[in-house]
């Protein structure tokens, strides 16, 4: 039996020393590179899945739906927003009571023998006792239920249903976000569309007159000083053209990512109808100042972050109180020694952190310093809710102001290609005047469709900093088909805003 015991601390010893080896020799374990690629292909095409191709001419509308339905960021807020309210029935369990099943087994290679002793002389008894067998199995099912628990859980639950609503509001954050740039990234692709062609064409024309200009130098037929000097005024048209066609090449490709479409595929856009938000500025602006109050998304996330430091105090406060448990179990025990092998336990324990006596003041005053400092942060994003709505109706005012300046310049523009066409096609203008000409209706054209980006970019601002967006449901119930309808169909915001009227104070 001697031999046994000692083989048996031999093994245990052994094997918890390969344990301990093992959990000390872990080297790290970078991916290789077809693990990664791998990988990548597998993201590239969960990215793609349920995601119809684009065909036919994209419009703005569809643009708008498409980001809204499939737009990564938008899927990844959509997430938290998923989990938010996961955790929520996860914190809801909390406060339950625990119902907790124990199985245990004991086994030992001695029997447990007791001796006792005479109280009166100390002498031990001859008697030996074996109260124990040397392997018994005891298992139980019990209940506990904790009154602070219960407050604590209460608590936090109110706060977890706060931070769904923070996930909710961050949600609506980034959708403005997502429709301001998909609106100035569809009007930089639609200018791209149409002038790239017009671009190219005239950086063709005016390598030719460089070729030709740089013959006429070394053949020696005109003036080496205005030879040089009709170089360098083609030169600077050429540098010209070529910003504006780098500036156009990036145009398609940021709204593919922005609506989830092939990087590489071409698209056709459709130009809207003329819409530059003049409707905006005719919102009184007691109005807009009394929508941001109550609906921007980050105001909105403030009050509720005041509400969650407030619940903090509460829960601060529910932890300085005593602590009142209550226990039921059922056990049952296979050792043949017991008398009674199964029974039933109930008890009632109260208890008390005394040093709660001692911190439970600096805890208060810490819960409230919270509460403090939410309100302050409640009370400057309202002050800069409100300055970025002013700030935002004035860069729609002078967006505005410059798109009709610049189309004005485009229309004078146009009028003066069409004359010089007219010289061209008579033989009268040289091919420096030609490219010249061109370069300055296309940077007219440009500037044109740059303004009305940008003017739909101050529009898509102000209606973020008021907090609105267009009535749509749950966009995950609406197939794209139907979500594009909805934009295209439905009223707009400042419709429904000048129909509002301010609230006395």
């Amino acid at each position: 039996m001697t031999i046994i015991r000692k083989t048996c601390q031999l093994s245990l010893a052994v094997a918890a020393a390969v344990t301990l080896t093992a959990c000390t020799h872990i080297q790290p374990d970078p991916l290789s590179s077809p693990e990664l690629l791998a990988q990548a292909q597998a993201d590239r095409a969960r990215v793609a899945a349920d995601v119809p191709p684009v065909s036919g001419a994209l419009t703005l509308d569809e643009a708008l739906a498409r980001a809204l339905k499939y737009n990564l960021d938008r899927r990844a807020r959509m997430l938290e927003e998923a989990l938010a309210f996961r955790q929520l029935d996860v914190s809801s369990y909390d406060m339950l009571p625990k119902l907790l099943a124990q199985v245990g087994y004991t086994s030992r290679d001695n029997d447990n023998i007791r001796q006792s002793r005479n109280a009166e002389d100390g002498s031990l008894s001859q008697s030996r006792f074996i109260s124990q067998e040397r392997s018994h199995t005891l298992s139980s099912l019990g209940a506990s239920w904790s009154l602070l628990d219960l407050g604590v859980g209460y608590y936090n639950t109110r706060q977890q249903a706060d931070r769904v609503l923070i996930a909710a509001e961050k949600r609506r954050r980034a959708m403005h976000l997502l429709m301001q740039d998909v609106r100035t990234a569809f009007w930089r692709a639609v200018s791209a569309q149409k002038l790239q062609a017009d671009v190219r064409a005239t950086i063709a024309m005016a390598e030719a007159a460089l070729a030709d200009s740089r013959t006429e130098e070394a053949e020696r037929l005109r003036n080496p000083i205005d030879s040089l000097r009709y170089q360098r005024q083609v030169l600077e048209n050429l540098r010209l053209l070529e910003a504006i066609d780098q500036e156009l090449s990036t145009a398609q490709t940021e709204l593919a990512s922005l609506i989830n479409a092939p990087l590489g595929q071409r698209l056709t856009l459709v130009e809207p109808e003329l819409a530059v938000g003049r409707e905006a500025l005719a919102v009184p602006l007691e109005v807009m100042e009394e929508t941001a109050m109550a609906a921007n998304a980050d105001l909105r996330e403030q009050h509720y972050n005041a509400r969650i430091a407030r619940e903090e105090t509460r829960k601060t406060l529910v932890r300085l109180f005593p602590n009142l448990t209550f226990n039921y179990g059922a056990h049952y025990d296979t050792d043949s020694y017991l008398v009674n092998s199964s029974w039933n336990e109930a008890g009632v324990q109260l208890s008390w952190n005394l040093f709660n006596l001692f911190t439970g003041p600096a805890q208060m005053e810490l819960a409230k310093a919270g509460v403090t400092l939410a309100d302050q942060r409640r009370v400057a994003v309202q002050m800069a809710a409100l300055t970025q709505v002013h700030l935002a109706r004035q860069q729609l005012s002078n967006a505005l102001h410059q798109f009709d300046r610049a189309d004005a310049i485009w229309a004078v523009d146009s009028r003066i290609a069409q004359h010089m066409d007219n010289r061209a096609d008579s033989q009268t203008m040289s091919p420096l005047d030609r490219v010249a000409n061109q370069t300055t209706a296309i940077l007219s054209l440009l500037r044109r469709y740059q303004a009305l980006a940008q003017a739909q970019g101050a529009e898509a601002r102000l209606q973020a900093s008021l907090g609105v967006e267009p009535e749509i449901g749950s966009v995950g119930d609406l197939a794209l088909a139907d979500l594009t309808r909805v934009l295209a169909d439905g009223e707009g915001v400042w419709t429904r805003l000048n129909a509002a009227k301010p609230v006395a104070p």
